[in-house]
């Protein structure tokens, strides 16, 4: 007997019908879609990359899920981690809908820009590497969701909101039946690894080539507008106590901002910001008593401090700084 080649993700299952599924890209507990299913029909918000579209059909399959029962597949932004498996996900949904932001909509039916701007940033092999095949959406299967769309989920319903500040093309998704959001990276990332006894730990994700303080300040405010109970993370996880968490998260954006500027003109400006930001994160780290060592934490947030230098680079350089 052969192995079986698509085999069951890690998954979490959530109250109120959603299950949040390890798309294990590079390694567990990275990134995740969400499967939402309410009175029969089903909305995959994030559809992740194609390396981990298996994982997802594998999810159905072992569910006894039909493949006719998603109505929706719903990236929060077209970031390739978050939207980069959507065509290839498509393909194998018959009925499914790809739903996207106004911004974002034209990259997925075309998605070369996408393509050449993540070679620029990681370079093509690493990119053929994490991405694999990214397969065009036909315009016919694409709902483009504008500030304020509300899509019926069996009986609920999800409502879209324009979220900019991590990127233009970003929305969050409103679920009134869990009072939770799907935020995408618009509410940063939280590593379960780093969960320790003061809590949840939280930073931005300043990915190139959009971050924009300002605008993600006012995002943060109309999140909270909706008194939200819990907010559903791709990277990683749900987490809960969101006003603490708020306020984290714009301290932090501050200190970038601040660490940015204050590096702008140096010569190595780059190196010095990825070893300020990892500086920040350790220390935030050291005061919630994460149970990690310092070098097992630098290692997983080696990859994000890369990211989030590059992007601080880039706003500076637009004169936003």
């Amino acid at each position: 007997m052969t192995a079986d080649p698509t085999p069951l993700p890690a998954t979490i299952d959530y109250p109120h019908g959603i299950v949040c599924i390890d798309t294990l890209q590079e390694r567990c507990g990275l990134a995740c879609c969400y499967l939402v299913g309410r009175d029969g029909e089903y909305a995959f918000i994030e559809a992740g990359t194609s390396p981990g579209v298996p994982r997802l059909l594998a999810l159905l399959d072992a569910r006894g899920i039909p493949r006719s029962a998603v109505r929706y597949v719903i990236p929060t932004h077209v970031h390739l981690d978050h939207a980069g498996g959507a065509g290839l996900l498509l393909r194998e949904l018959p009925d499914a809908r790809l739903v996207v932001h106004p911004r974002g909509a034209r990259h997925l039916v075309d998605p070369s820009k996408l393509i050449a701007g993540a070679n620029a940033v990681y370079g093509v092999d690493a990119v053929r590497r994490m991405y694999g095949e990214i397969v065009p959406v036909a315009q016919a299967r694409v709902i483009v969701a504008d500030d304020g769309l509300r899509l019926p989920l069996g009986t609920s319903e999800l409502l879209f909101i324009d979220t900019p500040g991590h990127a233009r093309h970003h929305f969050c998704v409103w679920d009134a039946v869990s009072r939770g959001f799907f935020t995408g990276d618009s509410f940063g990332l939280s590593y379960r690894e780093f969960d320790g006894p003061h809590g949840v730990f939280l930073i931005p994700t300043t990915t190139p080539v959009q971050f924009e303080p300002e605008a993600w300040s006012q995002t943060i405010e109309r999140l909270l507008s909706f008194a939200p109970q819990w907010m559903y993370l791709t990277h990683f996880g749900r987490i809960g106590d969101v006003a603490r968490l708020a306020d984290e998260l714009r301290a932090a954006l501050a200190r970038y901002c601040a660490l940015a500027r204050r590096y702008a003109q140096a010569p190595d400006r780059h190196a010095k910001l990825v070893n300020a930001l990892t500086a920040d994160a350790l220390a935030r780290l050291e005061e919630l008593r994460c149970p990690l060592a310092a070098d097992r934490a630098r290692a997983l947030l080696a990859f994000d401090m890369e990211l989030n230098a590059q992007g601080l680079e880039v706003w500076l350089e637009r004169g936003m700084g």
